[in-house]
């Protein structure tokens, strides 16, 4: 196997090529990109959307899928305010109240689509709507501002000049990459999306697993809630929209195979990096809210396309690599059948 062969078929190369080729383009299109400040905002910005794509891509690894985080990061985030403002509860014990309460509504999420048999699809649908109405339901619709000077530190603080933030994300995101690469957990979590009758045969609970991913992505929605809470000492039913979208695209940007069982975490970090660039570069160039929607779900087609063509045009460059070499050291092409 050629090296050109190998790079190829490495899963982050795609993915950060992507992230590359967009801070190239947004970098040529505005001056204003590559300044200080604004690369200081895209980086607080992707923090919700990068924790929430965590969960997002566990469920997309065991062939599910997640439509909920925006509607969790809404309901937590009201959550949050009412006990926080209107009750007077440290945030010290609101927070993990709150955290708790969205592995909830992820364990309610993974309960119907596992145990019920209901697919993911239906279920994450019904309760992304369930959930932005009890959102609106608890505040009567109307936003609570002024939550608690205490929040403000958790996302705008700084720790050695760098802000909070990056060490939420890099702390969580090294965690899950150490649970899915070397805990027993990580394993079965791309044994059932890769075959899930073999994985049953494995002695592997299947049904189990796949909770367990749900309520995950219920844990890292609410971390998300947490944060939008921070960052706008306020909470509203009307946060989190578009986040479920933004997630799912951070995870398939960053090569996750919505048939499940193929994914990279680090991967995904670069998708959420990619999505968060080019909505960057497309509000500094005044760009429409439509279009900006369409450049997204266009974004995400390619990705797809992307994934789907990388190992066919990798083989070929290698057929073209080894037309090149001396014939020595050419390796002869397995007859089929043979071990």
């Amino acid at each position: 196997m050629t090296v050109i062969t190998r790079i190829l078929r490495s899963p982050a190369v795609g993915p950060l090529v992507a992230l590359l080729l967009a801070v190239v383009i947004v970098s040529l299109s505005t001056n204003r990109f590559l300044t200080q400040q604004n690369l200081s905002n895209v980086a607080l910005q992707v923090s919700p959307v990068a924790i929430a794509a965590i969960g997002a891509t566990l469920v997309i690894l065991t062939g599910g899928i997640d439509l909920s985080p925006g509607a969790i990061v809404a309901l937590t985030s009201c959550t949050l305010a009412i006990l926080t403002k209107n009750n007077d509860i440290p945030i010290v014990f609101s927070i993990p109240m709150v955290l708790l309460l969205g592995a909830g509504l992820g364990f309610v999420n993974g309960f119907f689509s596992t145990y019920g048999r209901i697919p993911s699809f239906i279920v994450t649908l019904a309760s992304m709507s369930i959930y932005r109405g009890l959102a609106f339901l608890i505040t009567s619709g109307s936003p609570i501002f002024s939550v608690s000077p205490d929040l403000e530190p958790l996302f705008y603080g700084d720790f050695v000049g760098l802000p909070m933030p990056f060490y939420y994300v890099v702390a969580l995101y090294a965690l899950t990459f150490v649970f899915l690469r070397y805990g027993i957990m990580g394993r079965a979590i791309y044994a059932v999306g890769g075959n899930e009758a073999a994985a049953r045969l494995s002695g592997i609970r299947v049904n189990q697993t796949r909770m367990i991913t749900f309520v995950l992505a219920g844990l890292t929605s609410a971390i998300a809630g947490v944060l939008t809470t921070a960052r706008l000492d306020s909470g509203s039913p009307n946060y989190g929209v578009g986040t479920e979208l933004q997630a799912i695209a951070a995870a398939v940007i960053g090569g996750a195979s919505l048939a499940g069982g193929s994914g990279n975490i680090i991967s995904t970090l670069f998708g959420a990096l990619t999505v968060a660039v080019v909505q960057n570069g497309l509000n500094l160039n005044i760009v429409p809210a439509s279009w900006q929607e369409i450049t997204l779900g266009s974004i995400i087609v390619l990705a797809v396309g992307v994934d789907m063509w990388r190992a066919s045009v990798s083989r070929r460059l290698g057929r073209i690599a080894a037309l090149f070499m001396p014939a020595g050291n050419r390796q002869p092409e397995k007859a089929k059948g043979s071990p």
